[in-house]
Parts: C-alpha cells; structure tokens; sequence
C-alpha cells in the first residue's frame, strides 16, 4: 500500500491540455471523497467544491485564466520560468486548459473559517484532489489565473456572499504523458536542527 502513495506522488504534475472525454461521475466522486479527507483548521471543513462540466462555465473559466495572464501574469513570469516551462504555461492559459472537460473549483466558506485559517484548511484538500487525479491516471493542474477575477468566478459559478474562490483545478486524461516531476535534490533543502547544518 505505501509504495502506491509513494509512486503517485512521484509521477504527480501539472498537466495543462486534455483529451476531450468526459471523467466518469463515480470517478469524481472518488476524487471529492479523497478531497475531505484532508486535514482542516479545527476540522472546520469549510471547503466547497464546484464541479464544473457545462461547456460554456468551463470555457468562461479557460477566458478568465487566458485574461489573467494575457493581462500581466505573463509579463510578471517572463524570464522568471525557464523556456520550455514558460512556453507549456504560455500554452496552457492561452488555450490548454480550455481543453479539460471538468473543472473543480475548491472555494472556502468564510464563516466556517477565519481568513488566518482558510489556507491551511483549503490547500491540503487541493493537494489530495491532485494526487488523487494522478492515481486515477487522469492529468490536472492547479491554478488561481481564473480567480485573478474572483467576482466574476464567483458569478459564473453562482457563489454566494461568504464563499471565497480558492483554486481552480482542470482536470482530464493528458493530451501527452509527462515523466517525472523535475526536482532538485533533498539534500539542497532539508537542514538538521539549524538552518544551513
């Protein structure tokens, strides 16, 4: 059972182009269940997810991201992302992402939740959705391009006053398949007792 864990974490990525089939409801279902499964503040759970499946929503989620960064994300990374990651980017939020045929949308009730509390109760319920797309051998991404405009998501989707667009997360089987996530070694990273020992 471990070396699963540990293999889905190993192949998780962001994947920003998609086939065009639909991801089974029983499928979601699984994903949302591995979702709530996360830790939250308090055990607030003051997640809600938006399962998003209707053309046009899907497709005004892809124009507000496309928005976003045409609109100075872009600019703000360029030179920042080494090419060949700023160019799947570029092409994800210029189009890629308009190709997933589901979107979840993780927003964050704000009266079950105090704003200190709402990241640590809402990113780990991301996380688990990711790694459960990967182990379902589906591809998703996580992105906030969509929520640069939060009045206008929260519109598209209907969200009532007190619940806060958090993440966006497209997800559907890859348009190609990605190794292994690029990583730099542990050892650059992990420090004994003291910072730098």
């Amino acid at each position: 059972m471990t070396d699963g864990f540990y293999e889905v974490v190993g192949r998780q990525r962001a994947h920003r182009r998609f086939r065009p089939e639909p991801v089974a409801s029983d499928v979601v279902e699984r994903l949302l269940w591995a979702a709530t499964r996360a830790p939250s503040a308090e055990n607030a759970q003051p997640w809600q997810f938006v399962v998003v499946r209707d053309d046009e929503r899907r497709a005004g989620l892809a124009e507000l991201a496309r928005r976003a960064w045409e609109g100075g994300a872009k600019d703000y990374e360029q030179g920042r992302l080494p090419d060949a990651l700023f160019a799947d980017v570029d092409q994800g939020a210029t189009g890629g992402l308009a190709t997933a045929p589901l979107w979840i949308v993780v927003a964050a009730d704000t009266a079950k939740a105090p704003d200190g509390a709402l990241g640590s109760s809402i990113w780990p319920a991301v996380q688990n959705l990711l790694l459960a797309a990967t182990a379902e051998g589906l591809g998703s991404a996580l992105t906030t391009l969509s929520l640069a405009f939060a009045e206008e998501a929260g519109a598209l989707l209907g969200l009532p006053d007190g619940v806060k667009p958090c993440a966006a997360v497209p997800i559907g089987r890859p348009a190609r398949e990605l190794g292994p996530p690029r990583r730099e070694p542990l050892a650059d990273h992990v420090h004994a007792e003291r910072f730098g020992s």
